[in-house]
């Protein structure tokens, strides 16, 4: 059976009194999962992607990583994250925001030919030398998935990365981020509000108002 990566009983997540952005929900994610969570803006789909990442805890039920901790500690460098919001460092070119993980991880040989090789999977090697500031939006949600894959962590988390292309370059974006960890076992969770972006992934995840229903049911290729 597949390493369970992120394992979720009854989780649930409360902000103040009175907003329960997300309802107690179990799930498992394994490695090799390639998983869309479908819903609408506003759904509680970033409130679910923090949750995962470690990056916020559960006000209900429990949350642990069995293959991606030591000693109960989430080893971060285990997940890549591509934020919906803008994240990139802004006196950084685009390669060297893209080496940032892979410096941070240390022991990675040649960081700059990893990060060249993260952008060329997606199309972006001809601005590896742009800052930021010189980018479309579009431009930098792929930069940001170029990152979050260089460092091949265990798990990808993208948090609605085609948002602001149209969908055929959405549709491509997708298919190259697939491409790019082809024959891994790295698991993929992207979150989107498009149903043909979750038509590429196997399984569909469905968010509604802070419900999390699981699907085992083959969403596309």
């Amino acid at each position: 059976m597949s390493d369970i990566l992120v394992d979720g009983k009854d989780v649930a997540r409360r902000f103040g009194r009175d907003l329960l952005a997300l309802h107690p929900a179990s799930f498992a994610i394994r490695s090799g999962d390639r998983i869309a969570l479908l819903g609408r803006s506003g759904s509680g789909k970033s409130t679910l992607l923090h949750l995962i990442a470690g990056l916020d805890a559960p006000t209900g039920g429990s949350l642990s990583w069995p293959a991606l901790a030591r000693n109960g500690a989430l080893r971060p460098t285990y997940i890549g994250i591509a934020f919906q919001a803008p994240s990139l460092i802004p006196t950084l070119s685009v390669v060297e925001n893209v080496e940032v993980p892979l410096r941070i991880a240390g022991r990675i040989s040649s960081p700059h030919t990893r990060a060249m090789a993260a952008l060329e999977a997606l199309g972006l090697a001809d601005i590896a030398d742009k800052v930021p500031d010189e980018l479309s939006g579009g431009q930098a949600q792929r930069v940001a998935l170029a990152r979050a894959t260089a460092p091949k962590p265990r798990l990808i988390l993208a948090d609605e990365p085609t948002g602001q292309l149209d969908q055929l370059i959405a549709r491509q974006i997708v298919g190259a981020l697939l491409d790019s960890i082809e024959g891994s076992d790295t698991a993929l969770v992207v979150a989107t509000h498009d149903p043909s972006v979750a038509e590429h992934m196997k399984t569909t995840w469905l968010m509604d108002h802070g419900d999390l229903r699981l699907s085992a049911e083959i969403a596309g290729t």
